[in-house]
């Protein structure tokens, strides 16, 4: 083999690398959003669905909050780094439009479209290499519906 493809070999890093990122990344997610879970179980929260998923995209929880009998879509952020930035801020509109588009499609699929509703977001810090989040934080109605679309 020539020298100099031995050299660009040498500094192209591996495929595998790659996709390990992204699947401890996706492990991240899902460990912030079963810490999420229990948080909201202690809070009195009852967990309807988890990662609920459809064609065109994900809820990451769905509860319903016994005492003021709404149903909440909770969307989970984790942030893994030190930098600086809240997780909390991820959820920009045109997240909130993805995020409110999916849960009025999941109340027709299930005939709830009267049902009070709400958004809430919680924002998890969870230092790299530890095996409990730093901080958690819960927004309680962090937006409401976006666009032409009332939940309630």
């Amino acid at each position: 083999m020539k020298s100099w493809i031995k050299r660009i070999l040498a500094r192209t890093p591996a495929r595998t690398s790659n996709s390990t990122i992204k699947s401890s990344i996706k492990n991240i997610g899902r460990e912030g959003e079963r810490h999420a879970a229990q948080y909201l179980r202690r809070k009195g929260y009852r967990i309807i669905s988890l990662r609920e998923r459809d064609f065109l995209g994900e809820l990451d929880i769905i509860a319903f909050h016994r005492s003021s009998s709404t149903l909440v879509f909770v969307e989970v952020k984790t942030l893994c780094s030190s930098k600086p930035g809240h997780p909390a801020d991820k959820v920009d509109f045109r997240k909130q439009q993805k995020l409110t588009r999916a849960a009025l499609r999941y109340l027709k699929r299930r005939n709830l479209l009267g049902a009070r509703a709400r958004f809430d977001v919680i924002s998890i810090r969870w230092p790299y290499k530890h095996d409990q989040p730093s901080e958690l934080s819960h927004f309680i109605s962090a937006f409401e519906a976006s666009e032409n679309y009332q939940l309630f």
